[in-house]
Order: structure tokens, then C-alpha cells, then sequence
């Protein structure tokens, strides 16, 4: 059974940094493509960035030079690197693991990250 976990959400001050973890388990992260997405308050639940199995990625435009993310499917993990975050950037990330021959999508339960002096 393929379950997502997510790692390193906290609470941080405007302009720092945080690296969020998304590990993969009970399948190969090379068959996926891997998304985070973001739930701030009072808004939508929008896509952040993905990464292909091939390593392409997307980004928003809102984190676009700021986020950056990356996977090493040998630790069967995907990390997403964010900087210069702001209170825009408040919210839980969820990360998803997308299988697209098969359809199916495994969902994280999410990490909060609160950026706030």
C-alpha cells in the first residue's frame, strides 16, 4: 500500500527558509509524478509545484525563484526547498504522489508552515 508523509512544516519569520520532506513508501517514487500543493486560510487548495519522473518541473507563479523542488528517487523522497517566504506562504503543503498510467493518486496528510515574526 503506497502512503505519503510529509516532514519539516514549523514556524518560521518572514524571509527565512524551511525544507519541507515528502517520503514515499510501499512503492517506487520513480513511477510517480509528485506534487505539493498549499491550504491557506480562507483560500483555495492550489498546486505550488510538481516534479515529472523525468525531472521536469512546474511552479507557480507566486513562488516562482523562491521554491525549489527536487527528488532523489534512490531515498524515495522529494524535498521542496523554500526561501525569502513571506505570509502569503502561510498554510498546510500537502504532498501527492501521481501514478498516471494507473490513474491513482496518494495523498499526504500535510504539514503545517506558518511564517510570521
Amino acid at each position: 500500500q503506497v502512503q505519503v508523509v510529509e516532514f519539516g512544516g514549523g514556524l518560521v519569520q518572514p524571509g527565512g527558509s524551511l525544507r519541507l520532506s515528502c517520503t514515499l513508501s510501499g512503492g517506487l517514487l520513480n513511477k510517480f509524478e509528485m506534487q505539493w500543493f498549499r491550504q491557506s486560510p480562507g483560500k483555495q487548495r492550489e498546486l505550488v509545484t510538481f516534479i515529472t519522473s523525468g525531472g521536469s518541473t512546474y511552479y507557480t507563479a507566486s513562488v516562482k525563484g523562491r521554491f525549489t523542488i527536487s527528488r532523489d528517487d534512490a531515498k524515495n523522497t522529494v524535498s521542496l526547498q523554500m526561501s525569502s517566504l513571506n505570509s502569503e506562504d502561510t498554510g498546510i503543503y500537502i504532498c501527492n504522489a501521481r501514478d498516471l498510467i494507473a490513474s491513482t493518486t496518494y495523498w499526504g496528510q500535510g504539514t503545517q508552515v506558518t511564517v510570521s515574526s
